[in-house]
């Protein structure tokens, strides 16, 4: 594999934004995401701009992405670090210090070639490396009809939990959570 993944940097506001965009207009992807290409094609510069410096940051969260030999990303990964004595993430107050992977995609010229395997190493090992108590898991969650990235997430590690949400927009349909825990 010919990719380079990394950190975002802040000044690639515009790239953030760019491949947000694309995923959201992904017929596949698009049913991962928690907005719609609308709504994120009316937000402004300033909140790209904030959304992406707080990723490179990465205090309570950070976005990676895979670049392509032509410096294209061809996909992306952010992680949320959620503590237990800390706000709600995702759902619910974390019973537990860990991290949760969110915004995964891959552009669909790039799938099958190592990518998304190579954006949760990069995910999953900062997670584990970050100071202050050790992070116990590394959560996502998955559309029920959402077969692939939920074959790509078993493939990868992560487990079901068995836990699962009413999906946000349509509480007819189900978020399965998976994780990896720690390891000992």
């Amino acid at each position: 594999m010919d990719y380079v993944v990394r950190a975002v940097r802040a000044e690639e506001w515009e790239r953030a934004r760019e491949i947000r965009l694309a995923a959201l207009r992904d017929p596949v992807a698009s049913i991962a995401f928690l907005e719609t290409f609308e709504q994120a094609l009316a937000r402004p510069d300033v909140f790209w701009q904030e959304r992406t410096a707080g990723a490179a940051e990465g205090v309570h969260n950070r976005q990676f992405v895979a670049e392509a030999p032509d410096g294209k990303w061809a996909g992306t990964v952010s992680v949320l670090v959620e503590r237990a004595a800390g706000q709600p993430g995702f759902g619910e107050v974390a019973e537990v210090d860990q991290a949760h992977l969110v915004g995964v995609f891959v552009r669909p010229e790039h799938r099958g070639s190592g990518v998304v395997d190579a954006l949760f190493r990069e995910a999953v090992d900062w997670a584990w490396s970050l100071a202050g108590p050790p992070l116990e898991r590394v959560r996502l969650y998955v559309h029920e009809a959402n077969a692939r990235a939920e074959a790509s997430y078993r493939r990868i590690g992560f487990v079901p939990t068995g836990q699962t949400l009413p999906m946000q927009g349509d509480p007819t349909s189900l978020e399965l959570e998976f994780e990896i825990r720690r390891p000992k």
